[in-house]
Order: structure tokens, then sequence, then C-alpha cells
């Protein structure tokens, strides 16, 4: 049988550059990174060096971010929830269900791509883990989603975790998205959805630079790649819309450097937040 895939599908090298920076950084294993990956980094470097330098900030950077403030959350989701059931969407190359399955091997943890790179993940996997689950290939956006919650036990709470993927959707889109976890999810003991996203970068001095690198990143993964909101107002206002109760918005400046937004300029200028929106 044929599997369904829609037109939102070309999601791209970007997993194989974060995998190899996941690998640099230490908190990957090398048969998570790949030669692709390898080349990526490399030519990009120069690059994120001058980023980080002029900018406060680089994909790498963001990426370090982000990564430490979804593991944080999901770890403190686990205490809250021994019996924890986690599914991470667009998984790509990520190291966190192989971290998590060995430092948490009460919870159920599974992971979810398109075919092409769920098999590329999975020959990965059986190298390092012993008896490695399948990872799920389905298209988010056709009604085979459905199927990725009935490997679940709706007796126990579910919590859906993506990195790096929803600035790749239009508005209409990630509602859409939003609103099928929140749906499909419905009949959980408890709901809870961890991701980024990149806010409008309107605090950055150099907002226009970083605008025009993502319009070459929309170009290059051929996906709708944008910014779509300015404050986490407007982010927990989208997320109520999708049917989401409980919404926290967290900004890295706020979680590494204890800041408080101030309530007429809440966005404190860090190029990406992370998100854990709650359903139950």
């Amino acid at each position: 049988m044929t599997q369904q895939l829609s037109k939102h599908r070309h999601i791209s090298f970007t997993a194989h550059y974060t995998g190899y920076i996941w690998y640099q950084m230490g908190i990957s294993h090398p048969a998570l990174a790949t030669t692709k990956g390898k080349t990526l980094a490399t030519l990009v470097h120069p690059i994120e060096s001058w980023a980080e330098k002029y900018v406060g900030g680089s994909m790498r950077s963001t990426l370090k971010q982000r990564h430490t403030m979804l593991d944080h959350s999901l770890e403190q989701l686990i205490r809250q929830h021994p019996d924890l059931q986690v599914l991470e969407i667009a998984c790509g190359l990520s190291p966190r269900g192989w971290w998590f399955r060995q430092h948490y091997p009460e919870i159920t943890y599974r992971e979810l791509d398109l075919p092409d790179m769920a098999a590329t993940k999975q020959a990965a996997l059986q190298q390092i883990e012993q008896n490695a689950e399948d990872v799920l290939s389905v298209d988010l956006f056709t009604d085979a989603f459905a199927d990725a919650f009935e490997v679940f036990d709706p007796q126990r709470p579910l919590v859906v975790i993506s990195e790096g993927l929803i600035n790749y959707f239009e508005k209409p889109l990630l509602q859409q998205l939003i609103r099928a976890i929140a749906h499909y999810g419905q009949d959980f003991k408890a709901l809870h959805y961890l991701t980024d996203i990149y806010p409008e970068p309107t605090q950055n001095k150099l907002a226009s630079i970083i605008w025009n690198s993502s319009r070459l990143l929309k170009w290059m993964s051929r996906s709708a790649f944008s910014f779509h909101f300015k404050t986490p107002a407007e982010i927990e206002q989208f997320f109520h819309a999708a049917d989401f109760h409980q919404v926290t918005v967290q900004q890295p400046k706020q979680f590494f450097e204890q800041a408080t937004p101030d309530p007429l300029q809440p966005h404190l200028g860090d190029l990406v937040w992370v998100i854990q929106a709650t359903r139950q």
C-alpha cells in the first residue's frame, strides 16, 4: 500500500546539519552524525561564527538553547508523570529519543518522521540501541497522522514534542497541525505539546539580516519558512484557538539568566523561544 504523502514534505537538509551540530556539542552519538551533516556544518561555520559575534546568536547557538530548554521541560514532565509517553514528531537525527530511553527506561518514547528520514534514523538506532522500536513513518498533514497516536495507551499521559519544525509552515497549516495534535490526543489522560519557535526578530539590531537569511532558508528547504509571532501573547492566543487550554512561552533569557519580560516590551531579543501547551 502506498503511503500518504502531502505536498508539505520537503523539509530537508537541516536534519543532517542539526544532527551533526548535536554530535559536535557532545550530546549525541556518532551513529547520528552523517557525512552530509559534517559537510554542511563545515560550510556554514564561518557564517555561524560571524553571526555569534555580530548578531548575538546563530543557528548552532539557538540549537543549543532550544535543545537544552526542551530537554529540561521534558524532564520536568517525567517527574510529574513517571508513566509518561512521548511522541517526537519530525525527529530527524535528534539524539533526544536515544538519550531519554537510556536514562528513563520506564517511559515510552517513540519517534516519527517522513519515510526517508525515518529509515535513516532507524538504521542509526539499530547500531546503538538493543531492541530499538521502529521509527514511525507518517506525514503530519495526512489522515495517517492519527495512526501514530494509536500506538500509545490513552490511560497514560502523552507529550508530543517537536524541534526545529513549526516555522516551516504558513500560519493556516501550522494551525492545522496543532489542532490535529489536540484532536488526536484529546482522549489521553493528559496531553502536552512541547516545541520551539522562532519569533519575529523585532528586538535585534540586525533584524533585516536575519529576515534575509530566513528567505534563503525558505528557498533552500523548499518550504514556507517564516516568522509568525512578535510576542508571547500572540502565541498563547494562537494555541488557545487550537484547543490547548494552558500555554507557557519561555525565552532563553528567562531560562538562563532569570530575566523578567517588560509588559511593554515582552520580547527579550532571543532568537528562539520554547512553548509548552497543555490540554487536560
